[in-house]
């Protein structure tokens, strides 16, 4: 099946009379033994139905977490002590801090590179035990060569992480590049509607699978069944809902470099975030303040339309400009989303 396919009919139950058309809730802690599911801390049917559909869109295996930070500590659980990790300078401000806090915890030694710069991270590689990439970034964008990335990683002995939360498999499959695990913040353009806190990683590595298992059953970093099931429910559009944002970003990103009043637009080529510099944090400022229709949100990959200052937060990387606002593109009519976001921007260019 394609994607598009995979997306709408994977995980769910079979074609067969009286059965339901989608997978039910599954509202139980404890099983009766003697099967597979033993315990609630260790696997749900529904949860089951999300992850069926989530690993044949990624092309591997998955697991769902109660956050993509949840996941995202999992990961950085299995490097072994004092082991280097490199990481992108310019990443998703939840997975640095966790770097950081392990890092002052002398757990891990992380390396923040610039991504971009091939021969950098080839040779920040060297004794790495584990490789995180982000592509595009957030909130720079910068799109990395994945592929060459993975090679050099794994010539050096190194697993790689690719963050996939903006691109979804929709728009590429990390997977397919030799990537060993996929993360994602399911929060985001998985479930789509800004109502479910869930995160998740994918792995064609049945080894490596176990043992993420294995440690999501033990810490309880599990997601709640109600949570699956919306996630699930959001999965279903996904392909429709990324499309569209797609469509309109790249219609906004055509208005918006007609502009003279932005010092920069940043976009990938691909998917629904789009990146603006402005002159100054003020002039970022003003138009967050200032829109009717984008709402001035942290979160990203909603069918609505939110934009953010990112240097309001502390974590934020000092190299991303200080009036970078970051905009996470809904599925709205494009029309509409225009005339909010000029006049905002109007309004603080007077």
């Amino acid at each position: 099946m394609r994607p598009a396919t995979q997306a709408v009919h994977v995980g769910r139950p079979p074609h067969e009379p009286d059965q339901p058309l989608n997978t039910p809730i599954t509202m139980a802690s404890t099983y009766v033994a003697g099967g597979d599911l033993e315990y609630g801390r260790y696997a749900n049917p529904t949860w089951d139905a999300f992850e069926q559909a989530l690993g044949a869109l990624e092309g591997g295996r998955c697991l769902a977490f109660s956050s993509g930070l949840a996941a995202v500590a999992t990961i950085l659980d299995l490097v072994g002590q004092g082991q280097k990790v490199v990481a992108p300078r310019h990443s998703y401000t939840g997975t640095v801090m966790q770097l950081g806090d392990l890092e002052l915890r002398e757990r891990v030694a992380p390396v923040l590179v610039d991504m971009t710069d091939l021969d950098a991270v080839v040779a920040a590689c060297d004794d790495a035990s584990l490789v995180w990439l982000e592509s595009p970034s957030n909130p720079a964008m910068e799109v990395v060569d994945v592929e060459a990335i993975t090679t050099a990683a794994h010539a050096a002995g190194a697993y790689v992480v690719v963050d996939n939360t903006f691109a979804t498999p929709v728009l590429q499959r990390p997977l397919e590049w030799g990537v060993d695990l996929v993360v994602h913040s399911a929060t985001k353009y998985l479930s789509g509607h800004s109502d479910v806190l869930m995160g998740a990683v994918v792995t064609s590595d049945e080894e490596l699978l176990k043992v993420l298992k294995g440690r999501r059953d033990l810490l309880g970093a599990i997601p709640g069944t109600f949570e699956a099931w919306l996630a699930l429910r959001g999965l279903r559009t996904l392909h429709l809902r990324v499309e569209k944002a797609q469509a309109n970003a790249q219609e906004l990103v055509r208005r918006l470099r007609e502009r003279t009043d932005l010092t920069e637009v940043r976009y990938p080529g691909f998917g629904g975030m789009v990146s603006i510099v402005l002159p100054t944090g003020d002039h970022a400022d003003l138009v967050q303040h200032s829109t009717r229709l984008w709402v001035y949100a942290t979160s990203l990959g909603g069918v609505e339309s939110t934009l953010e200052r990112r240097r309001r937060w502390q974590a934020e990387a000092a190299t991303i400009p200080d009036g970078l606002l970051r905009l996470s593109v809904g599925i709205e009519d494009v029309d509409d989303l225009w005339d909010d976001l000029s006049q905002a921007l109007d309004v603080a260019g007077r």
